[in-house]
């Protein structure tokens, strides 16, 4: 699929005035693409609806790839790491040193999220915003002060990370961010807008939830992997209208849970492309309704 030019428009944005304007302005799915594919899962050998959100989510892809056959020929899963200035104060059961650990571990392939990327046959990337030479900024707070170096942090991101941004990925992507901060969630929803995305746990949902309020169907590309076993994590998924793919009780972050839902989106693919119709298989239709 070519991106068109709103796409191109969405990869220019450098600033947080021009990420809003971005989001006010989001493209739509194709109507015809996932109708399309509905429509051939209503020939396949199988009773309708017997995959359950296997066969929805297939529609979904198809709807955000703009494609009636959708693909997963490539998947990127994106971690956004930073710190939030609430660290200071004791709520987090590790230290503000970790997230940086913890981004090096991912980098040498050491991380769960590097396995469950593998076996996904996905691409595992991180995107910093925290502190540090590598990073957007030095974290951000929970005081106006802390806020404009929210704004800071991000406006920053955006600029250093726009080469990976303004790559069109013609697949869906899964993100998530380390439970110390994922300050940049939004943004890739909102700079992914016409692929299909997959979200993570509590954090990238609490991440996207600002998205959501600036106007209907902004998550409409979204889906929701899994539910953590957080305590708001259900009951925010449920005030935004997604719902979940799994429930594992995992609770790691780095989008584990997206990783592993990527699986799922694979075996419903299989499934949509592989089966044959009941015509191809020589297989009899359901009996017809019969006349009142």
């Amino acid at each position: 699929m070519n991106p068109g030019p709103r796409y191109r428009a969405m990869t220019g944005f450098t600033s947080f005035a021009d990420l809003r304007a971005a989001c006010l302005d989001l493209p739509a799915g194709d109507d015809l693409a996932a109708a399309t594919a509905a429509r051939r899962d209503a020939f396949l050998t199988k009773p309708p609806g017997s995959l359950g959100l296997l066969e929805d989510v297939v529609v979904w892809l198809a709807r955000w790839q703009g494609r009636a056959m959708p693909r997963l020929d490539r998947v990127e899963v994106l971690v956004f790491a930073g710190n939030h200035g609430v660290v200071a104060q004791g709520v987090s059961a590790y230290p503000a040193a970790v997230t940086a650990q913890m981004v090096a571990n991912f980098a040498a392939g050491g991380a769960a999220i590097n396995q469950l990327a593998a076996a996904a046959a996905a691409i595992a990337a991180a995107l910093f915003g925290g502190g540090g030479e590598r990073w957007a900024g030095r974290g951000t707070g929970v005081d106006d002060q802390g806020l404009a170096r929210k704004r800071a942090a991000i406006d920053t991101a955006l600029t250093r990370h726009r080469p990976l941004l303004g790559d069109p990925l013609q697949v869906a992507a899964a993100f998530g961010g380390r439970e110390l901060a994922a300050i940049l969630g939004a943004t890739l929803a909102a700079r992914r807008q016409n692929i299909p995305v997959l979200i993570d746990g509590f954090v990238c949902t609490a991440a996207v939830a600002p998205l959501a309020k600036l106007g209907a169907g902004t998550l409409a590309h979204t889906w929701a992997s899994h539910v953590s076993t957080e305590a708001a994590h259900r009951a925010l998924l449920d005030a935004l209208g997604l719902t979940p793919l799994l429930d594992l009780r995992m609770r790691l972050g780095e989008a584990s849970g997206a990783a592993v839902a990527t699986l799922i989106l694979r075996a419903a693919l299989a499934c949509h492309a592989g089966m044959a119709t009941f015509a191809e298989a020589g297989v009899s239709n359901k009996l017809p309704t019969p006349s009142p």
